[in-house]
């Protein structure tokens, strides 16, 4: 994979997507810094008389969206008509993430949602999947989940927090295993594995979900769909 794309790609990426929101709609929304620039668009669209709602997938979404003045609801209370979300890895639609830990809420809303736009730098296009896969798992399941991962071939390794001491804790009160698989040869079935695996909340490879992809170059955004 290539280095970090910059902010400005990131952006381009984001508003874009932030502009095929139509009045009325439920949005799922994002998190990371890409999925960031969709909602202050957003934002700024509903300051400007957008009528959204917005269905964030972590608190750091929902924060952000808060101070960006979208008015918030549940998935207990609506569907989202459309979800724009970022990746940490896109190869022919499937995308790994779980970079920010969010990637449990963030696979329930995206899915739930009618139509997932992925937004992203060209820095995270690959021709297969090969970064660590983000695994939430139950705290008390952490060494049964990380041996059924080597199993699989993977090599896991707990997420340790940068400012503090201890692990990385998941908004749900989970842990993150990153698993090393190589290149990923068939996504499908890894996510498969991974899901059937007794302790696992979530993981962070996303398959058949993404209905558009939003990639900001230096130049312009460029959409690709599946």
């Amino acid at each position: 994979m290539k280095r970090g794309g910059s902010d400005e790609q990131k952006r381009r990426a984001g508003e874009a997507a932030a502009d095929a929101v139509d009045d009325g709609q439920v949005v799922g929304l994002g998190t990371g810094s890409t999925a960031a620039h969709a909602i202050r668009a957003l934002g700024r669209a509903v300051d400007s008389g957008l009528d959204i709602e917005g269905v964030p997938t972590s608190y750091q979404s929902r924060e952000l969206a808060r101070d960006a003045g979208i008015p918030l609801t549940t998935l207990d209370e609506a569907t989202p008509d459309i979800a724009i979300d970022g990746a940490d890895q896109v190869a022919d639609g499937d995308l790994i993430k779980g970079g920010g830990a969010a990637h449990a809420r963030e696979k329930l809303v995206d899915a739930a949602a009618d139509r997932l736009l992925v937004v992203a730098d060209d820095s995270k296009l690959a021709d297969r999947l090969s970064v660590p896969v983000p695994v939430e798992v139950m705290p008390d399941a952490r060494e049964p989940v990380a041996a059924r991962v080597r199993e699989l071939e993977g090599d896991p390794e707990l997420r340790a927090a940068e400012r503090k001491d201890g692990p990385v804790v998941t908004d749900n009160g989970n842990l993150v295993l990153d698993c090393d698989f190589g290149e990923v040869d068939d996504p499908g079935r890894l996510a498969a594995d991974l899901s059937a695996i007794p302790g696992v909340l979530e993981h962070g490879l996303f398959v058949d979900l993404a209905d558009a992809i939003y990639v900001g170059t230096d130049e312009d955004v460029t959409v690709r769909e599946p």
